[in-house]
């Protein structure tokens, strides 16, 4: 089946046609400002016959968050009386941005111990009382969160379960399918989610409607790359577009990986703006273990491991001292660069005037310290990719990106540099392979640790297999095991990630 991936950059759309896993065509068009133009302009220069599946990668929902733009507003009920309320929803959140996201909020009784019991039962008159009054003011954005209910979520699928009755147009994020073990940052996450929803409504509506227009018709399924680098079906997008927040990345490095065939190692993914660095674990990025702060908020759910650092074609050049970027000048570049004609010295001049990237028919321009500016750009790139090992161990690098010309041929604690064909849009071509994934993230009582790992791997897999993956070609790609001594009954908490191709 023939695929086309779109990943959409800061500065560049990229778009990339496969044929199982051969590269047919790429595509890499500016990104425009009103995004879909884009889109529509790299699904006009690519082969639209015989496209099973059109996959995006898109950051217009984190931008929406760290712009403090396009938020709806958004209810939260808690549930945890009499305890959980000294620290109400949006503790900790950037001032700008609480204001913009805070609605009503509703603590009531209910609430789960560290080992399943409930400490109170849940009172559904309150929740009924708290959905009639988010009914009445036009509330329906919101977040159910209790107290260790990703050990049992039963109160809050009740709650949920009452919210949707008396509020019909309620859109409901529970917090213990979102996030881990800790009340603030399950719940900051299901915020972040919930302030989205209406933004990725308009989004996916658009999306199709660039597909629909594209005239590659009604058997071409639309999906859209989420942070673990695997598919996620439009109708799941919409309704929790945070897992959308780190796709960009992800597709790089899961390009990266094919391009170079390279399962386990570094990538650096150097675009007109940033250059994100991750790494490689079986082919997929390695995920985050510490908390992740999204646009100030923290967060525990699962992100890659990704350090970016302002580095990129686009970066502005400053003297006394020297400094690169993290300014650009983004999608102007083929405008303001003295490349190009323009003013403005940039990371892309100071290649092309050092020979390091060669572009025909280039005007003179004068950059006399093009050599300090390589210079300076080697050592932050060989910096950020030792920031990113775990070890001292040599690894290889997959430079990739349009500005992988950054990125120098030798560095300490890298065995070789790579640079695959099509690597300037990996990004695309990432996007076009993603697979279909299943997670299962529950404590299991008695078991022991060979059952309670094969009942999740169980689970995960029907959980693949039920969103489109193909029984036979499943794969378990991440298993964790983590026994609770604090806990009766030989508990354990174990997550199980599988993903396969699309049936």
């Amino acid at each position: 089946m023939r695929r086309i991936g779109i990943d959409v950059g800061g500065t560049n759309t990229d778009g990339a046609l496969l044929d199982g896993s051969e590269v047919v065509d790429t595509v890499k068009t500016p990104t425009t400002s009103d995004v879909l133009s884009g889109i529509r302009q790299a699904l006009d220069e690519l082969s639209r016959d015989n496209i099973g599946a059109v996959v995006i990668g898109t950051t217009q929902f984190t931008n929406a968050v760290v712009q403090r733009s396009k938020l709806n507003r958004v209810g939260f009920v808690r549930i945890g009386l009499p305890a959980g309320r000294s620290l109400p929803p949006l503790s900790g959140w950037p001032p700008d941005l609480a204001e913009v996201v805070r609605g009503q909020t509703f603590f009531v009784k209910g609430g789960v111990e560290y080992d399943g019991r409930a400490f109170e039962h849940l009172d559904e008159l309150a929740v009924v009382e708290a959905a009639k009054q988010f009914a009445d003011n036009g509330t329906n954005a919101i977040v159910v969160s209790g107290s260790f209910s990703p050990i049992d979520p039963q109160q809050e699928n009740r709650a949920a379960e009452l919210i949707a009755e008396h509020h019909p147009g309620a859109q409901i994020t529970m917090s213990h399918q979102l996030g881990q073990l800790g009340l603030l940052e399950r719940e900051n996450a299901g915020g972040l989610n919930a302030c989205l929803l209406e933004l990725a409504a308009s989004v996916i509506s658009a999306f199709a409607s660039a597909i629909d227009q594209a005239g590659l018709g009604a058997n071409t399924r639309l999906f859209l790359t989420q942070n673990n680098g695997t598919l996620l079906e439009v109708e799941a997008a919409a309704k929790y577009p945070v897992l959308t927040f780190a796709s960009g990345p992800t597709n790089s490095m899961r390009g990266a990986a094919m391009l170079a065939d390279v399962t386990e190692g570094l990538v650096v993914d150097v675009g007109g703006t940033t250059a994100d660095f991750g790494a490689l674990v079986s082919g997929y990025p390695r995920q985050a273990n510490a908390a992740v702060e999204i646009g100030g908020v923290r967060t525990l759910f699962q992100l890659p491991d990704v350090m970016s650092i302002g580095l990129g074609g686009g970066s502005k050049i400053y003297r006394s001292p020297l400094r690169i970027g993290p300014e650009s000048v983004g999608q102007k570049l083929t405008k303001e660069s003295l490349t190009f004609g323009g003013s403005v010295p940039t990371l892309t001049d100071a290649a092309v005037a050092t020979g390091r990237l060669d572009l025909p028919g280039v005007p003179q321009f004068d950059l006399s310290n093009a050599s300090e500016v390589m210079d300076l750009a080697t050592r932050m790139i060989a910096d950020g990719a030792d920031r990113m090992k775990l070890s001292s161990q040599a690894v290889p690098l997959v430079a990739v990106g349009g500005g992988a010309f950054a990125v120098p041929d030798q560095m300490a604690g890298i065995s070789e540099v790579l640079r695959p064909a099509y690597g300037n849009t990996a990004n695309a071509v990432g996007a076009a392979l993603a697979e279909v994934s299943g997670v299962i993230d529950r404590v299991f009582y008695g078991l022991g640790h060979e059952a309670a790992l094969a009942e999740a791997t169980q689970l995960a897999t029907e959980d693949a297999v039920a969103s489109g993956a193909a029984p036979n070609l499943i794969e378990v790609i991440e298993v964790e095991d983590l026994p609770l001594a604090y806990m009766p009954g030989d508990a354990r908490r174990v997550r199980v990630r599988v993903a396969g191709p699309l049936q």
